[in-house]
């Protein structure tokens, strides 16, 4: 199931489940069309209902009603709720997370590599995760424009990330039971800005602008993904391959992030881990290929989608 975030025609923004026959599924709406479901669904459930981020953190049974829902999608009953592809726009799938988007910093081998060797430094591979956040201003949807001000930053940068979503709640989550916590996958791209990453000394400035967070084009629920830690990854920039990667070349692998991650941690449904990036970034290459204005970046999954976004410069 692909679960989106759209509008239509200036409305309010809704969520919605992407159908394969050309059309999305206003979930709100065809609840309410539903009879064999309207029935199960009390108000507190209703409202939940009302976004993605709601609809995921109120747990097991609204998941279990939208499978439902999903089921009965292309009734003729809900003829009404579906609109098509073509005339909704869509956003991140949650356009405003309720705290930060906690990020993997290198946990690819080559991606690694590459950064050492660009700075002159020794290639040293990280023995702990390490971790970073980016804050929910810097979220925009596919299609969405990333900021470029100059006057800012030199050194914009790329990376495409498989996304995890939450759908369950933990703390000191253990790692054979890492995937009970999850709830779907998405695709983000981690735009950076180099120069404020190494002027700070730390990650999160030159991570957390506004508009560096792309991400989408939807969230695939996890029955979706037969093993996430073996799909495809690659980025373009104008229609160049850049990045070319498989999942299975993590250094931490998802179980391993969550554990780790969740150790004295509360991890809630609907968070949001954004799992690090291969190998091809911009500032490592030689010489280096940073982004200007009027780049459009391809960001892609395997059994995911494909996330586009244009450079535009402020």
């Amino acid at each position: 199931m692909k679960l989106v975030t759209f509008t239509l025609g200036g409305s309010e923004p809704a969520p919605g489940i992407w159908l394969d026959g050309g059309e999305v599924l206003n979930i709100p709406e065809a609840l309410v069309l539903d009879d064999s479901l309207s029935s199960d669904a009390t108000p507190d459930m209703r409202r939940a209902f009302g976004s993605l981020q709601t609809l995921i953190a109120a747990g097991e049974l609204a998941h279990d009603l939208l499978k439902r829902l999903n089921s009965h999608a292309s009734s003729a009953g809900l003829a009404s709720a579906r609109v098509p592809q073509s005339a909704v726009t869509l956003l991140a799938p949650i356009p405003r997370p309720h705290k930060n988007i906690f990020c993997v910093g290198r946990n690819y081998v080559d991606h690694v590599k590459e950064g050492y060797t660009a700075q002159g430094l020794e290639i040293k591979l990280p023995e702990h995760i390490q971790l970073f956040s980016k804050p929910p201003t810097t979220v925009i949807g596919p299609e969405g424009n990333i900021r470029y001000d100059s006057t800012l930053t030199q050194k914009l940068d790329y990376e495409v990330e498989l996304g995890v979503v939450l759908g369950k709640t933990g703390r000191d989550i253990a790692a054979d039971s890492a995937y009970e916590h999850i709830f779907g996958y998405t695709v983000i791209n981690d735009i950076s800005a180099r120069d404020l990453q190494r002027r700070h000394d730390q990650w999160f400035k030159g991570k957390g602008l506004d508009t560096s967070c792309p991400m989408g084009p939807w969230i695939v629920t996890k029955d979706e993904i037969a093993d996430p830690q073996d799909l495809a990854i690659s980025l373009k920039v104008n229609g160049e391959t850049r990045q070319q990667a498989r999942t299975s070349q993590m250094i931490f692998n998802l179980r391993r992030i969550l554990m780790d991650l969740s150790r004295g941690l509360t991890l809630e449904a609907g968070d949001i881990i954004a799992t690090g990036t291969p190998s091809g970034v911009g500032y490592a290459m030689d010489p280096p290929r940073l982004l200007a204005a009027g780049d459009v970046i391809e960001c892609e999954i395997e059994h995911i989608g494909k996330l586009v976004n244009r450079v535009i410069a402020v």
